[in-house]
């Protein structure tokens, strides 16, 4: 997910540059209500993580999205926290989305600037594997808790949550709508105008993508071509559309359901809903990986690990609005939450996904 304290709105694509070509299950699952003594467990073998290596004098590039590296999100924090074990120093570098930040390591190849890069996901994630560019770890990993089982020690999960369509009550109320209860009632409405992110560069993007393969097998390119008609605009990434909903230009928008969490914490109010939807939500799991030619492999590690520690995943639950890899206690709203039915966690590779992509694109072009 995305970090909130939305960034200024930044340019949309809008249906007329859909044309334009672009680089390039479990059961639903609960979060932290499980015992005291479960989660003191978990704080223990999390503990070990903590960095203990004096790495003085080094510098480790990380490459992450904008709002994981804003001054709102968890990077600051996780940078302060991490600095003043290590003696080290972290440089965080922004991208706008996950999909364009892997397309840039992608170009690196075999001299990347980065030694980490945070903001993979588990749709990227053949790609990633394919790539050759990510070095395995040694990372505990018995202690995860998600929606599904983990055991790829080179990609390491960070906080995960479920793609979701989130509405306004209030905006709903006023103009006498009620939200959609199914993804197919959400693309044939023509009543509901939607905003989502361009999946050739954006994860969130992806994840729609994923979803409407899901309910739509066959039919996806005429259900992309009904969206389309009630589509206001499609973004490069998540930052620029939620701020595009929440300046009112739609009634829907693609993003978590975890996002009003952010609104009920920090802003008091409960007005931002998501919608829940009959066949089930798609799971994005976020990661993190070691570039294989990094000069400091032993400190990218040790940074990764400690994401996983208690300390590091309430920052980054907190910060960017997504569930604990971990049982941990996070604060009353997050321990309380319950995730909604899982339809899939996807893992496509290239060919399946530019094959989706490219039946998007000719939909939505005509």
């Amino acid at each position: 997910m995305k970090a909130f304290h939305l960034l200024p709105t930044l340019s949309v694509l809008s249906l007329s540059l859909f044309a334009l070509t672009a680089c390039d299950t479990q059961k639903p699952t609960e979060t932290a209500n499980q015992t005291e003594q479960t989660a003191k467990t978990s704080n223990e073998q999390n503990n070990n993580n903590k960095a203990t290596t004096n790495y003085a004098g080094k510098t480790l590039t990380v490459y992450s999205y904008d709002s994981f590296t804003s001054d709102w999100g968890p990077a600051p924090k996780l940078k302060e926290s991490f600095e003043a074990n290590c003696n080290c120093t972290i440089e965080f570098v922004p991208f706008e989305d996950g999909v364009t930040m892997f397309n840039r390591v992608r170009l690196e190849g075999d001299n990347p600037k980065a030694d980490v890069i945070i903001g993979l996901d588990n749709n990227l994630l053949n790609s990633a594997q394919a790539s050759g560019l990510f070095a395995k770890t040694n990372i505990d990993l018995s202690h995860l808790q998600l929606p599904t089982k983990w055991t790829n020690q080179t990609f390491i999960p960070y906080d995960y949550g479920q793609y979701a369509f989130i509405y306004n009550k209030e905006a709903f109320a006023k103009n006498g709508k009620t939200p959609p209860k199914s993804l197919k009632e959400l693309v044939n409405n023509q009543n509901y105008s939607v905003i989502y992110q361009d999946p050739r560069t954006s994860t969130v993007g992806r994840g729609l993508l994923a979803w409407v393969n899901e309910v739509f097998g066959d039919q996806s390119e005429a259900a992309w071509k009904a969206l389309s008609k009630h589509t206001v605009t499609v973004g490069k990434g998540w930052s620029e559309t939620y701020e595009a909903f929440k300046n009112g230009e739609s009634d829907l928008v693609l993003s978590y359901n975890t996002s009003p969490l952010y609104h009920k914490i920090h802003e008091d109010t409960d007005k931002y809903v998501a919608a829940s939807f009959d066949e089930g939500h798609i799971v994005q799991i976020e990661l993190a990986a070691q570039l294989k030619a990094s000069d400091t492999p032993a400190l990218a590690q040790d940074f990764i690990a400690f994401l996983l520690t208690p300390e590091a995943q309430k920052t980054i639950a907190t910060s960017n609005i997504m569930l604990p890899v971990i049982n941990t206690k996070i604060e009353p709203n997050f321990d309380a939450f319950v995730a909604e039915k899982t339809l899939a966690v996807p893992t496509p590779d290239d060919k399946t996904a530019k094959a989706q992509i490219d039946v998007w694109q000719k939909a939505v072009s005509k």
